[in-house]
């Protein structure tokens, strides 16, 4: 595979995939970490829950000095690149049933080069499709982002089509979670998640960071969480979310969501009461099919 920009970048598989009997065990975890009650087993995962499912468990010796793999998918587009989360999209078909296996598909299907403050970005869009029994059951996009080790961070980033960062005319649910290194720990372990920036502060200073980062998926998560339990359903719904700015170290979380000409929108934002993270909830008028990237067409190995 190369980039668009024509550099070669570390060969790497087409596709992984992995099978997993979907027990309670996660689902009760990741319930205990957000001190609630587990689901009922016959009730089926509830939206986003997959996160703590059909993980990928590399080798230690396979991880860098980040905690990432080095290789796999995505592929590191080059030795000393930092890994960031920025987003991503979930179109959910039907809930994981408990007590049946369930097969995760994933691939790359989407890469971009751009210049941004903090020198050269890669952005790469991967895509994994969840089937059980036969049937399609998820299609979750995550947009990585790798950046140049110059000690910068990047900040809040313009608002886009989908962000929220706005206050709502009209909230109708919220949410709030303290969040601490224990909790950011627990959520690492939850997601086999070895990034070393969200629980070992010295090494997340040499990331540019001033304290532990909160992870983005659990900021996902939380957003997703304040939708479910307010009774909104995220079935044949695309659920699309952004990080807009890191955020750090122990503090109060606030969630909300309101009702706009887009679907339902919501927001998380931190102890500063600043936008962290935003995301839209929306009827789609044609469902994504496997290997078509959401945003970015069918697949294709390489793009500009």
């Amino acid at each position: 595979m190369t980039r668009g920009s024509g550099t070669a970048v570390p060969s790497a598989p087409d596709t992984s995939s992995c099978t997993e009997l979907i027990t309670p065990w996660p689902a009760q975890a990741l319930a205990a970490l957000l001190d609630i009650d587990a689901p009922a087993i016959n009730a089926g995962l509830p939206a986003l829950w997959h996160w703590v499912y059909l993980l990928e468990r590399r080798r230690q010796s396979d991880l860098g000095p980040d905690g990432h793999p080095t290789s796999g998918i995505p592929a590191p587009p080059g030795p000393g690149r930092l890994r960031m989360f920025a987003g991503g999209r979930v179109w959910m078909h039907s809930p994981l049933r408990f007590g049946e296996p369930a097969i995760r598909t994933t691939r790359v299907v989407r890469t971009a080069e751009k210049e941004g403050r903090s020198g050269p970005l890669s952005f790469v869009t991967v895509q994994s499709v969840i089937e059980q029994g036969g049937a399609l059951a998820i299609i979750d996009e995550q947009d990585i982002v790798y950046r140049e080790a110059t000690g910068t961070v990047l900040g809040a980033r313009p608002p886009a089509g989908d962000d929220v960062s706005r206050q709502p005319a009209q909230t109708t649910g919220e949410l709030a979670m303290t969040v601490n290194p224990m909790v950011l720990f627990r959520f690492s372990a939850l997601t086999y998640n070895a990034h070393r920036i969200h629980y070992d502060q010295a090494y997340a200073a040499t990331e540019g960071y001033p304290d532990l980062v909160v992870h983005g998926p659990l900021q996902a998560l939380l957003m997703g969480e304040c939708l479910r339990r307010s009774g909104v359903s995220m079935l044949d719904e695309q659920f699309a979310y952004r990080l807009i700015a890191p955020t750090y170290g122990a503090q109060r979380l606030a969630v909300d969501f309101s009702m706009d000409g887009r679907g339902h929108v919501a927001r998380v934002r931190d102890g500063a009461g600043c936008t962290t993270a935003t995301a839209t909830l929306q009827s789609l008028v044609e469902p994504p099919s496997p290997n078509t990237s959401v945003t970015g067409g069918p697949r294709r190995s390489q793009q500009p």
